[in-house]
């Protein structure tokens, strides 16, 4: 796809994909770590998309260790790390590790590379424009309630204290937004500085605790956050990554932004390809002066697809942009690529009904939206 000036992150740029993961280990957990690295080599090895593995010792600390992996873009290396299969085969290591951290890097320039590999726009798998970023990092969670119990859980998350905004002298906690679909709950923040820092941050805090004890009752997946094993499996399964973020140039109107979260559950496997349809749009939608799109981050995992938006005026009063389908036959690649059925809108997205039905049942409730001051 084509990337706008205007977007500052994206998984869709076709760049090579370079992942790097700190670890400190427990004293005398190396032995064990390395046959629980030998074991996850084996399996990624096999994973689409995968190129190549190093692990590597600090040469000052022993207990320091780093995992470098390659991949052919972002899109296969984002599948398997929130895969089901990659929750099980990092569980050996968990014992050997006292604390991780991990990045991830497209590929801007390289040297020293053998053999010919272009394309007409440059290195093959290299990003070759940088993007402008804005300092903020976005990270989703999503998990469900059960059944029934969607206006209590509701109510508890609307009612919770705002934790303190500053985290270090480098980190401040931007925005906080909440939504519901349903039985769904989506939570989006915006983070200037590290977002490990302000996500530890969070979690530590006293009013989020109680916030998160009292929703535990009405989650559909059991958790406990005060035993690390069980918060690491719930943080893992609940992550919905930002793939694309793009803003416009242009200043926000007089009357402020409005916004909303759009949900696109997609047909079985195409999770990516919906994804990729809405950044491709947004990215268009922030070079038009006339878009009442003005900024928009597409979250997704496996085949949940998040679109969060701030947009001027109402979202019906342009139906085609506030959905990200712009422009001719984009309804009908939507059309493959949603799961109809799971949203409540089946049939042709092509006619002005169906278009305004897909809105109102995609535009998720809105529990708290809150900004930091200053920000």
């Amino acid at each position: 796809m084509t990337i706008s000036g205007r977007v500052s992150q994206s998984a869709f740029d076709g760049a090579r994909l370079r992942v790097i993961l700190l670890l400190d280990l427990y004293d005398g957990a190396q032995e064990q770590f390395l046959e629980a690295y030998e074991l996850m080599r084996r399996q990624v090895a096999s994973v689409p998309g995968h190129i190549s593995d190093q692990l590597c010792q600090s040469i000052e600390n022993p207990s320091q260790w780093l995992i470098t992996s390659e991949w052919e873009s972002a899109p296969p290396f984002l599948a398997w790390v929130n895969s089901e299969e990659h929750v099980e085969t990092v569980k050996p290591m968990h014992a050997c590790v006292r604390d991780t951290r991990s990045m991830r890097y497209s590929i801007l320039r390289e040297t020293g590379h053998q053999g010919p590999r272009t394309t007409d726009a440059g290195p093959a798998g290299v990003q070759v424009a940088a993007r402008v970023g804005d300092g903020v990092a976005r990270h989703a969670l999503t998990f469900t309630v059960k059944p029934g119990s969607e206006s209590k859980v509701a109510e508890i998350l609307a009612a919770y204290e705002s934790p303190q905004a500053q985290v270090d002298e480098k980190t401040r906690l931007r925005r906080t937004s909440l939504f519901m679909h349903g039985n769904r709950v989506v939570r989006a923040v915006e983070v200037e500085g590290d977002l490990l820092a302000a996500l530890r941050h969070v979690a530590r805090q006293p009013e989020v605790r109680a916030v998160e004890e009292a929703v535990n009752p009405y989650l559909e997946q059991d958790r406990d956050l005060t035993d690390p094993e069980s918060a690491r499996v719930f943080f893992t399964r609940a992550a919905l990554p930002a793939v694309h973020h793009v803003a416009a140039a242009r200043p926000a109107p007089p009357g402020g932004l409005r916004r909303h979260a759009l949900y696109y559950p997609a047909r079985e496997g195409r999770g990516t390809d919906l994804a990729r349809l809405l950044a491709a749009q947004d990215a268009a939608a922030a070079e038009d002066p006339d878009s009442p799109v003005h900024a928009s981050t597409v979250f997704q995992r496996d085949d949940i697809v998040v679109r969060l938006v701030d947009v001027t005026g109402d979202l019906d009063l342009d139906p085609p942009a506030a959905l990200g389908l712009k422009g001719p036959r984009k309804a009908a690649v939507l059309e493959r690529l949603l799961d109809g059925a799971a949203i409540g809108v089946e049939g042709s997205l092509q006619t002005d009904r169906n278009l305004n039905r897909l809105l109102s049942h995609a535009d998720m409730l809105p529990i708290t939206d809150r900004t930091a001051a200053g920000s």
